[in-house]
């Protein structure tokens, strides 16, 4: 099928865990996944959520139907409002109480927040494989020479090591700047 907009930057670079994670079943999943901390959180603050209403949210957190949630989203023109029906169905005896007292944002910035949280810690992964490979090969040619550039011009005489542990300098600042990021997060709060 060609007849959709397809994205290089998934179709090419994305990793599987990547397009997974920032797949619409897993975004569902997160809202679902929020809905049931909110119902948890009501239930022990004592509102009118039952233990059996919140086991019964658990139990469908991935068996979403998405066709009734499109045709639902038809109807009302909203998606968190189409998925919460849905949910509902899945779930009918918490069909009252899911996204009770949240707004919108509540479900879509926070479980955005969540999979950008979790993509920021696999490329942290992936980052720090990539400087622990750049330290290997820095050692393996620490004293073998080459020729240095500066304004794309041959240079001074330097070690292929040396040019490799710069890289690694770089991507060192990228994973510090990484880390700050994750210890930084801030999510919304829960209003409605």
């Amino acid at each position: 099928m060609k007849d959709r907009y397809e994205s290089p930057l998934s179709s090419r670079y994305a990793s599987e865990f990547m397009l997974n994670l920032f797949s619409a079943e897993k975004r569902i999943q997160t809202w679902r996944r929020l809905w049931v901390a909110l119902a948890r959180a009501e239930h022990k603050l004592g509102l009118p959520v039952t233990a059996d209403q919140v086991a019964e949210l658990e139990a469908h957190i991935s068996d979403i139907d998405f066709e009734m949630a499109a045709q639902r989203e038809k109807e009302v023109r909203h998606d968190v409002m189409a998925h919460v029906y849905t949910y509902g169905k899945a779930a009918p005896s918490a069909a009252g109480i899911i996204h009770l007292g949240a707004t919108s944002c509540y479900v879509t910035d926070n479980a955005d927040l969540i999979l950008y949280r979790e993509g920021l810690r696999y490329l942290r992964g992936e980052l720090a494989a990539v400087l622990a490979n750049l330290a290997q090969f820095a050692e393996k040619y620490k004293a073998t020479p080459t020729l240095g550039y500066t304004h794309y011009q041959p240079a001074q005489l330097v070690t292929v090591g040396k040019r490799a542990a710069l890289w690694m300098q770089d991507f060192l600042s990228d994973l510090e700047e990484l880390d700050f990021v994750l210890e930084n997060l801030k999510f919304l709060g829960c209003r409605g």
